[in-house]
């Protein structure tokens, strides 16, 4: 069975936000080597808008900084889900949209073995949140950066019943990140 890994940067404080994380060499060849191993993400429309507005021009505009470009060019190859009740229809190549999802759609792509046996990635909080009080999630990839933002999106924002975790390693990076490591216990 494909692994469902909750993947996401987020603040010392545990906010979302992309704008200010630290999006160094080192964070992307770790993000790089995570898209690698996967076979599909599965995003909700704020998130897919977010990445689609700026991953599809670097395809076609490298920026001259190699893992950055890298990243650029796996997250444009990969089969994407988006889930959303609003958007029409999703024009970034490999994205399929979906507008409704149900745990047995979850775990059936996770038991799907359509030439691969590539993990599952999801990174947008409020998919990870509900994923979370389905388990669904096998694993768990937490970012954290050296920063508290003070305000924004909480990542575990409509976690209604306590989720126990195990820790399975950690990876410092220079900058200060951390990602931690853990699956439900």
């Amino acid at each position: 069975m494909k692994k469902l890994i909750a993947a996401i940067n987020m603040t010392l404080d545990g906010f979302c936000d992309h704008t200010a994380m630290i999006a160094d060499e080192e964070i992307h060849q770790h993000y790089n080597e995570l898209l690698r191993n996967a076979g599909t993400l599965i995003y909700g429309r704020i998130t897919y808008q977010l990445m689609e507005s700026y991953w599809p021009f670097l395809v076609k505009n490298p920026s001259g900084n190699k893992p950055m470009d890298d990243f650029a060019i796996l997250i444009d190859n990969i089969p994407k889900i988006v889930f959303s009740r609003t958007l029409k229809n999703v024009d970034w190549k490999n994205s399929q949209l979906k507008n409704e999802f149900s745990k047995e759609d979850i775990l059936e792509l996770k038991q799907s073995h359509n030439g691969d046996s590539k993990n599952i990635l999801v990174g947008s909080p409020s998919l990870i949140s509900t994923f979370a009080q389905l388990d669904l999630i096998d694993e768990y990839q937490l970012s954290v950066h050296p920063i508290v933002a003070g305000s924004g999106l909480p990542l575990f924002k409509n976690i209604r019943d306590r989720i126990n975790l195990k820790l399975l390693k950690t990876k410092t990076f220079g900058c200060g990140a951390v990602t931690l490591y853990y699956e439900p216990s």
